[in-house]
């Protein structure tokens, strides 16, 4: 004899969220059961996020724990994702009923432009790209602020020459570190030593994002730059989810292998429902040291930014352009070592006035209303 949905819906009691460790029943992950006269079980499982990388995980211990009962001939479980609402019935429950802090670039009357620099694939200058774009924003007026979203590979306070700086606290309020003009916070910064290696997962990475996004004290920007881990991680999730208005600017190499994983990573954009600003191409060549400038040898290949903006552009329908490519230069690895921007230490050198012409396009450019509530009633009301 087949048991009865509560007799099903007991023994996912028994089943615990391998990352929270709590009940999935108590949770609300468990949104329908149903089971057959032959006996089969079908389960409707509502994930946190659509990239849980505890998933399969899951569909093993509910299978276990259903199968044990008397009758069960056959277990389906079918994976949905919780709605924004139901994540956020969720966040405050395992907050203990307190309601999380506002992120005020995610209010729909912010003016911050929100740029969050990704890349497919690590190793292709990203940080260094992120620092040198904050830092001549900077340098041409605007209100900065940098964050360090690379939790594992935090690099960013080092390029800035901060990186043995600690953050003030003023009662629950962090003051980001100034460096070169740019308001700069990072988890290495956060840490009790430098050091210390962090190894944290899912939920705890979206904890320790929204703390430096609602618990700094960030002031009036016009520009917020955020460094993204390579790849196409819980970060980039999250990031998908705090910040909906953020736009994605794609940084890759010129060489085939690194431009295929970088449009990965706009095409991440699109399925968190954000809008690539453009293609960085780094490395693009080196300017030749007996000829001159005019002549390129290119190191890495050719054409790798060209094909990600192309691609992209086919793929997600609208126009996304090469934002500028950046030539090799020594200088522009020994600034990051030195935490000396290369914008700042040597603003003529090729590589810095290419950077300069990208914050000049970006820095110039009017946030979208994409995710933004324009104000507008019927006429007569």
């Amino acid at each position: 004899m087949a048991p009865t949905a509560d007799q099903v819906t007991t023994a996912l009691g028994g089943v615990m969220d391998p990352e929270i460790k709590k009940p999935i029943t108590d949770l609300g992950m468990v949104e329908t059961v149903a089971v057959r006269e032959d006996g089969v079980v079908a389960v409707r499982i509502l994930l946190t996020v659509a990239g849980c990388p505890m998933k399969d995980t899951l569909r093993r211990d509910i299978t276990a724990a259903v199968s044990k009962l008397d009758g069960v001939t056959g277990v389906e479980i079918d994976l949905g994702v919780m709605s924004a609402e139901q994540r956020a019935a969720l966040q405050t429950q395992l907050r203990g009923g307190v309601a999380e802090k506002e992120i005020p670039f995610s209010r729909p009357d912010s003016l911050t432009k929100v740029f969050a620099i990704a890349s497919g694939k690590g190793g292709v200058g990203k940080s260094s790209v992120t620092v040198n774009l904050a830092v001549a924003m900077a340098k041409q007026g605007l209100s900065v602020g940098v964050l360090d979203a690379d939790i594992y590979g935090h690099s960013v306070p080092a390029m800035f020459g901060v990186a043995d700086e600690r953050p003030t606290a003023v009662d629950d309020m962090i003051m980001p570190v100034p460096a070169h003009g740019v308001k700069v916070i990072s988890i290495g910064m956060l840490k009790p030593k430098r050091d210390q290696v962090v190894a944290w997962r899912g939920p705890i990475l979206d904890r320790a994002l929204v703390q430096m996004l609602a618990d700094v004290y960030w002031g009036d920007l016009d520009v917020l730059l955020l460094d993204l881990p390579p790849g196409t991680g819980d970060i980039a999730i999250s990031v998908g989810q705090r910040l909906t208005s953020a736009e994605v600017i794609v940084v890759t190499t010129p060489q085939e292998a690194a431009a295929e994983v970088a449009e990965r990573a706009g095409t991440m954009a699109q399925m968190v429902h954000q809008r690539v600003a453009g293609v960085v191409e780094n490395m693009s060549y080196l300017p030749c040291p007996h000829c001159g400038p005019e002549h390129r040898i290119e190191i890495f290949g050719t054409g790798g930014g060209t094909r990600v903006a192309e691609t992209l552009s086919a793929r997600l329908g609208y126009s996304i352009p090469l934002l500028g490519e950046i030539p090799l230069d020594e200088r522009l690895r020994a600034g990051g070592d030195l935490g000396q921007p290369l914008v700042a230490a040597d603003p003529d050198t090729p590589a810095a006035q290419v950077l300069d012409k990208i914050a000049s396009t970006l820095g110039g450019k009017p946030r979208g209303l994409l995710g933004r509530q324009l104000g507008l009633s019927p006429a007569g009301r």
